[in-house]
């Protein structure tokens, strides 16, 4: 079967072919397809089924371009050959063509998969949202970056990035310094995602007023948070009893967004997990919901997505 899609300009072909074809090459590769490129004409050659998938990546890929996206990145196109592989409808993907915001590089930041996009819009419809699933599925990065647009469109006031201070079962009480260098490599994974997104200048003015503070979890306590977004990194290692002080935090006009993955939990052995539990009470109440995400929604090397893959189908042996 052959498919004929019609190009606008030669600076078309460029963005699908890309440099030496590197582009074309790997999306021969992954679907089977054999691409040409003909005057102002391309040329898919292949199974129907290949085609019909290879082509609707292809497609996506113009209809970017003559919005205005900037040039896709090698990451981004293989998180959309893995979603257009993936699809169940062949030759179809509902991902949208925007970005949440754009980072202080420069760099468009928004969902790339289909678990992100509908993690991105639980975020905009409800007031709480639980993204669980392995790292690198963008889990904190998109609830971060949903969090600045609010503060940008100024939906609320500020944002606070909270999460539990504890790694590898390790003691605060047994680390050098006072207790702001104690928690800080802790929060060090949310201080780098926030510098990826809003200028250094700025960050240091909002934390110097409170705009955006970024707090390990036990600082939540007794609070009432109005009109603000909060984001819980690495939910999987809260107690049972911090995870109910926490969602009680919530004040008026304010979000929350929890992240974690429960194959990750530090605690240890025997403290019940708040993520499970939240998960089992909290599932079916109206306002809250959850989102869980899989090896294909995972946006790093494509061995992490294979190395989860592995470990999934190992746990299910045992």
């Amino acid at each position: 079967m052959d498919k004929i899609i019609k190009l606008q300009t030669h600076r078309e072909a460029q963005e699908l072919l890309g440099l030496h074809d590197a582009k074309a090459k790997l999306i021969e590769e992954e679907f089977k397809v054999k691409i040409t490129l003909r005057g102002g004409h391309l040329k898919l050659s292949g199974s129907a089924t290949n085609i019909k998938k290879a082509c609707g990546l292809i497609e996506y890929l113009l209809k970017a371009y003559r919005l205005g996206q900037e040039e896709t990145g090698k990451l981004d196109l293989a998180c959309l050959i893995a979603n257009f592989k993936n699809t169940k409808k062949e030759g179809s993907l509902d991902i949208p063509e925007y970005a949440i915001i754009r980072a202080s590089t420069g760099k468009q930041i928004g969902p790339k998969t289909t678990g992100q996009r509908e993690y991105v819009e639980a975020i905009k419809k409800h007031d709480i949202v639980f993204g669980i699933g392995p790292a690198g599925t963008g889990k904190t990065y998109l609830a971060m970056s949903c969090a600045v647009e609010a503060l940008k469109k100024q939906e609320v006031r500020r944002i606070i990035l909270t999460r539990p201070a504890i790694e590898a079962g390790e003691s605060l009480g047994f680390l050098p310094g006072d207790m702001q260098e104690k928690i800080s490599p802790y929060l060090r994974p949310l201080y780098d995602a926030l510098y990826d997104m809003v200028e250094a200048e700025r960050i240091e003015k909002y934390l110097e007023t409170g705009i955006i503070e970024v707090a390990p979890l036990a600082y939540m306590r007794g609070r009432t948070l109005n009109d603000a977004f909060i984001v819980l990194d690495e939910a999987q290692n809260c107690t049972a009893e911090q995870m109910k002080m926490f969602l009680t935090r919530l004040g008026f006009d304010s979000k929350a967004v929890i992240t974690g993955d429960i194959t990750q939990s530090d605690l240890p052995n025997g403290k019940p997990l708040g993520l499970l539990q939240a998960q089992d009470i909290l599932s079916s109440t109206d306002g809250i919901k959850f989102i869980y995400f899989s090896g294909s929604d995972v946006v790093r090397h494509a061995l992490v997505q294979r190395i989860i893959e592995a470990y999934d189908k190992a746990g299910r042996k045992n």
